[in-house]
């Protein structure tokens, strides 16, 4: 018997207002005549680029446009009625009542002045569902099937007292308390590690499976929503390119975005010989903080050679940022020494030369951040050109333009502001910025990890292709395997603060593994259904044998 339509979408259509620094404001079409169905119990994803209207569509089945998005036109009928015409207090009663949400960054989601227990069952003491003791009940039952750690008390603890993953297992089991019809997973597992990942897809797997809560599931990566999805819609600038089941999208797409998607893979990238003499030395360098306190690198060693690459991968928490701080001057080591071009660098950043700020660039994760948003592209990638080399005027923009050719934009780029970038430009411009310093080193921190595949894989092949062309060398930080198989020539796996296998890709790659590199490697998502499943078991032998 076919489940009763929970929410259906007709010819959707969202507008968002945008303000140009120096312009008049503009309305942007961000959904476009988009309509969706979903039955009660089951899981739709939602996959595309950054900008495609996934988590927009998501928001609108609560009647919410966030940031000046505004919906000006169609349906959004949830339990047969259009919440659209439910008015203000309409929709503060079906919030957290009949539909709940799980944000991607659950640790800026929660207030870190209260305990989770208040949090987690507010919802349902504000709307009158459960008794307090009632709905602590059954937030210990859903700590208990989400599999966190001692689920009697984890709720006594706040947000900064658990660890990432667990915080996220924590939102699900707050957007599960109040039992709503449907719940709104917007990228629950991006900001994870892989190890991480797996548990946490797992838990949200089963308890939608035991609760019977219907589900939008909204991420970028096919290989996870096609653990939990029963059918998947792929959308690209706000327009829906196809939909269908699991099985069809992933085995048999039909259209050619769709079947890009799919068919997105990492080339292996041909491993190089190292010169004799490294460009960079870490070596046996300990650091910690809070007054040394807590240990956050021990003993670490590592080289990086002139033109290659050295990928440091592990879990968070494993020390990989901390290495980058160390190396830049941002976090002194309290042991050890870290040699570049053969001399000792002053351990703290304000004791280093100009020169040596030069030649060590670094790339961030989150390129949203790192760019002033006031400034044009050329100010942005100019800045550096000034700084290092003084450079001014006509001499300056021709500089700027030779850099945005190296990224594949080109001139016409150089007066647009961030926020009319996509989020592979804006990376490439933050990578342009580092490449006008002309280093030797730059270090790459989870570049990728925020973007779509087709961008990412586009991002790599950039990168793998400046190097030639600049000989520069890359320290790429990352907890994704198939980032390291592309762009690696070596590879250093931490974990708690320690190198636990460290060597050329080949070697690295190449078992018999270490415990910890083999449990990573085996967390890889792979764009296959039933896979989540076999990985679950296989955990489950490994340590049934240990």
């Amino acid at each position: 018997m076919a489940e009763a339509t929970l929410l259906e979408i007709r010819n959707l259509r969202m507008e968002a207002t945008v303000y140009p620094p120096g312009e008049a404001p503009k309305k942007v079409t961000i959904v476009d005549d988009v309509s969706l169905t979903l039955q009660k119990g089951k899981v739709l994803g939602l996959i595309g680029e950054s900008g495609a209207g996934k988590s927009t569509i998501g928001l609108s089945s609560m009647g919410f446009g966030r940031g000046g998005v505004r919906i000006t036109g169609g349906e959004v009928i949830l339990n047969g009625r259009d919440i659209l015409k439910a008015g203000r207090n309409g929709l503060r009663k079906l919030r957290g009542r009949e539909v709940c949400y799980v944000a991607q960054s659950a640790a800026a989601a929660f207030n870190p002045a209260q305990r989770l227990m208040q949090q987690v069952v507010e919802s349902s003491l504000k709307h009158g569902i459960a008794t307090r003791a009632e709905a602590v009940r059954r937030a210990i039952a859903l700590f208990r099937k989400l599999s966190l750690p001692n689920p009697e008390t984890i709720g006594n603890r706040y947000p900064h007292q658990v660890s990432g993953g667990q915080l996220q297992r924590v939102m699900t089991a707050m957007a599960l308390c109040p039992e709503p019809d449907l719940i709104v997973f917007d990228e629950p597992t991006t900001a994870l590690d892989v190890t991480t990942q797996i548990d946490v897809l797992a838990a949200i797997k089963d308890a939608i499976r035991d609760t019977h809560v219907a589900a939008l599931y909204i991420t970028h990566d096919l290989a996870v929503v096609a653990q939990v999805a029963d059918d998947i819609m792929v959308l690209r600038h706000g327009k829906l390119v196809e939909k269908g089941s699991t099985y069809q999208i992933i085995k048999e797409p039909k259209q050619a975005y769709t079947q890009a998607l799919v068919s997105v893979h990492h080339v292996d990238h041909e491993e190089k010989q190292p010169s004799p003499k490294p460009i960079l030395t870490v070596r046996n360098v300990t650091a910690a903080y809070g007054r040394g306190i807590v240990k956050v690198l021990d003993n670490v060693s590592v080289d990086i050679h002139p033109g290659q690459t050295l990928a440091v991968v592990g879990e968070s928490g494993s020390g990989k940022s901390t290495l980058a701080r160390a190396i830049t001057g941002l976090l002194p080591p309290s042991d050890g020494e870290i040699t570049f071009d053969g001399r000792k660098l002053p351990a703290r950043l304000s004791d280093r030369k100009k020169d040596d700020l030069r030649q060590l660039q670094m790339i961030y994760q989150m390129a949203d951040v790192a760019m002033n948003p006031r400034h044009t592209v050329g100010t942005i990638i100019g800045r550096p050109l000034t700084f290092y080399f003084g450079l001014r005027g006509a001499e300056r923009d021709r500089r700027v333009t030779e850099l945005l050719e190296e990224i594949e934009m080109g001139r016409g780029f150089i007066d647009r502001y961030p926020a009319e970038l996509s989020g592979g430009q804006k990376q490439r411009v933050c990578i342009a910025r580092a490449l006008a310093a002309k280093p030797r080193l730059i270090i790459c921190d989870e570049v990728t990890s925020a973007l779509d595949p087709l961008v990412a894989n586009g991002i790599l092949k950039l990168l793998l292709n400046l190097q030639k062309l600049e000989h520069v060398a890359y320290l790429f930080i990352t907890h994704d395997i198939a980032t390291v198989r592309s762009i690696a020539d070596s590879i250093a796996v931490m974990y708690r603060g320690e190198v636990v296998r460290y060597g050329a890709k080949s070697k690295v790659l190449t078992p018999p593994f270490d415990d910890y590199t083999d449990l990573l490697l085996s967390s890889v998502p792979e764009m296959e259904i039933g896979w989540l499943e076999k990985a679950i078991a296989g955990r489950k032998m490994a340590s049934a044998g240990n």
